[in-house]
């Protein structure tokens, strides 16, 4: 069930920062920068009512961008110490639930060619890679899930 995920609020972005860190910080030495979504403005994103988080304190979320025929996931991320626990599958049909009740035909996101942790969950969870390019530093691999695809279970 997704209903213990609720909109981000101002006094969680402390800890939306955290969760990101933490989840993220592994990744420096093996892609040889920062990840992007440790770089991100996470005020700004609470803010514009872009980020849902999960758990008391939060230990995992998304930060989806809702685009004109798609909802683009931007950061998901679970605490180390919640890793294992089923969380980032509920995030994911979290993702996909609200990418229906908004109308929305299919979600997209990417990953680091180097996280291929990320390539293989994706991937068992219906996601079809679309393209991989050089943005900047950053070797992305493209991901899209048509939401006719079976929810995840």
């Amino acid at each position: 069930m997704t209903q213990d995920i609720r909109r981000a609020t101002s006094s969680d972005v402390p800890r939306v920062k955290a969760v990101t860190d933490a989840a993220y910080h592994h990744y420096i030495d093996r892609i040889g920068l920062v990840p992007a979504p440790m770089e991100a403005d996470h005020a700004a994103d609470v803010a514009a009512g872009r980020v849902f988080v999960a758990g008391d304190p939060v230990v995992g979320l998304v930060v989806l961008r809702t685009e004109a025929d798609h909802l683009y996931l931007d950061n998901i991320a679970v605490h180390p110490d919640a890793q294992g626990t089923g969380l980032g599958r509920r995030l994911l049909r979290f993702l996909e639930d609200r990418a229906r009740e908004l109308g929305l035909p299919e979600v997209r996101l990417l990953t680091n060619a180097m996280m291929w942790e990320n390539q293989k969950l994706y991937e068992r969870y219906g996601y079809e890679v679309v393209e991989r390019h050089v943005d900047g530093p950053y070797d992305r691999i493209h991901y899209r899930k048509a939401l006719n695809s079976p929810p995840i279970g």
